[in-house]
């Protein structure tokens, strides 16, 4: 029998360790979104954090049902911001290889302006095609 006790207080155990993982990632999404919203002012954002530390579940049972529907909308607002970002990087790290006609082309505008002389224009005329 002592050993079905032990067997329900481990799974009551984890089922506490659970909720309070669960609850510390709420708290922490909160302090998140609530650093991430503009429109809100400093004052507001200080009452919040200020109610998250001596009232806590209440606070953010209370935060969720308010600020949810925001807090979703500036989650997804960020998360479009990153993956356009990370689309642009990839875009233009892979854009960065020009076509050899295209490098041939800027080495002769520089040989034209006389930034350059025959013998560079003819070394990136070489680089150019042979990395085609």
């Amino acid at each position: 029998m002592d050993l079905w006790e032990n067997f329900w207080d481990l799974i009551w155990w984890f089922i506490w360790v659970f909720a309070f993982i669960a609850y510390l990632f709420a708290i922490f999404a909160i302090i998140g979104d609530l650093f991430r919203d503009r429109k809100l002012n400093g004052w507001w954002k200080a009452l919040w954090i200020v109610l998250l530390v001596f009232v806590p579940f209440l606070t953010a049972l209370a935060y969720v049902i308010a600020r949810g529907k925001g807090m979703a909308e500036r989650q997804a607002t960020d998360a479009r911001a990153a993956q356009q970002a990370a689309e642009d990087y990839i875009r233009d790290a892979a854009g960065t290889a020009a076509s050899p006609a295209t490098e041939i082309a800027k080495a002769k505008d520089l040989l034209d302006a006389g930034t350059i002389d025959q013998r560079e224009y003819e070394a990136l005329k070489a680089k150019a095609i042979a990395l085609s």
